[in-house]
């Protein structure tokens, strides 16, 4: 019908990680051309998981772009964002948007401030980085991002009940395998969205 269900068994001692764990998402699409990602998991042991979806989005079509992908307005609704040591490990600590490449509260074009000379931006090659959700409160659907492309008119609407949304402009993607046109995807060909909890948070306050 409507939806499919993935199952994963990840063994005690997987990837490092304790226990015995079962994962499971759904995908569902309604007549309202939504698509809804639930997800789940049990373990037999105090584990760690942080659960997303990196699906990358091109809203000019697949094989557009990094000169599409790159004028997409993107807007954010968050007041701060998360920044990283060189190391890319979070330093744990919020930061305002206001007056960095990170603010998204008004919708620009992705690729507007993507050379910023901003050390995290340098270290990352763009954006790779996560913001948390304005007024986000466990277990509510909040509108965290929208993704437009003025030539398709295809708009993009996000609703999570994660506490973050991190954003990846496919800094690293040249080299990645060919796709269905015959051609290996290029850096920022695509942006991915990726709702889940903060990353690191096991190792912060």
């Amino acid at each position: 019908g409507d939806t499919v269900v993935f199952r994963l068994f990840s063994p005690d001692g997987d990837e490092h990680y304790p226990g015995n764990l079962n994962a499971e998402v759904t995908y569902r699409w309604d007549d309202d051309n939504r698509l809804a990602i639930s997800y789940k998991a049990t373990c037999d042991a105090p584990t760690v998981i942080n659960l997303t979806n990196h699906t990358y989005f091109n809203l000019a079509g697949h094989n557009a772009g990094a000169e599409a992908m790159l004028k997409h307005d993107l807007q954010i609704f968050a007041e701060n964002f998360l920044p990283k040591d060189r190391s890319a490990i979070p330093v744990g600590e919020y930061q305002s948007v206001e007056g960095t490449p990170f603010d998204f509260r008004k919708p620009h074009h992705i690729g507007d401030e993507i050379g910023s000379q901003m050390q995290q931006m340098v270290d990352d090659k763009g954006y790779d980085s996560s913001w948390p959700i304005d007024n986000w409160e466990p277990g509510k659907m909040k509108k965290a991002v929208v993704l437009s492309d003025e030539c398709s008119g295809r708009v993009l609407e996000i609703e999570t009940t994660q506490p973050a949304a991190h954003v990846y402009t496919g800094n690293w993607l040249a080299g990645s395998p060919i796709n269905k046109s015959g051609r290996s995807y290029n850096d920022y060909d695509g942006v991915a969205i990726e709702c889940q909890g903060m990353p690191d948070a096991p190792n912060k306050p």
